[in-house]
């Protein structure tokens, strides 16, 4: 019998190996998840990484140097500096020097980049529910776990 994803993906032939049809679901589940999110964080001006920057400083709710943020950001990026650049440029962040270390630069969430959170706080939470919404809260907590076992055994290159 087809599973469901060999059939969403009209797979003729089963897969050859339980790791590539859980990597597989993984990616297609993430892809449908990050497409719907990204359509709302469109709506309000930013893509997935400004949101994720905006996140982390409110979250703080102190300044933090731009290499720490991009050490907590959910995905990574290759260029946090340009990325701080659009956000300070649509005037979500501003930035400081470190006057003991000229190298380090602070950022720091405004009123405005608060305020552009604050309007996508509810749609989120509306959407992040759709997305479990089917699931009992115990399957919840178990999908969590099972997420966090698979990237234990992760081996970073």
């Amino acid at each position: 019998m087809a599973s469901k994803l060999q059939n969403e993906i009209k797979k003729r032939k089963p897969f050859d190996r339980l790791e590539e049809e859980a990597t597989l679901n993984c990616l297609r589940t993430v892809d449908y998840m990050q497409s719907r999110t990204a359509k709302l964080f469109r709506r309000f001006g930013l893509t997935s990484s400004q949101y994720n920057v905006l996140r982390i400083l409110r979250g703080e709710a102190k300044p933090l140097p731009s290499l720490e943020i991009a050490s907590r950001m959910i995905q990574q990026v290759p260029a946090i500096t340009g990325l701080i650049d659009r956000l300070e440029k649509a005037e979500h962040v501003k930035r400081h020097r470190c006057e003991k270390d000229r190298r380090v630069v602070y950022v720091e969430i405004t009123d405005t980049g608060l305020a552009v959170l604050n309007k996508i706080d509810e749609p989120l939470v509306e959407l992040q529910t759709q997305f479990f919404a089917h699931m009992p809260r115990k399957d919840l907590r178990e999908l969590i776990r099972l997420l966090e076992q698979v990237r234990s055994g992760a081996v970073e290159d």
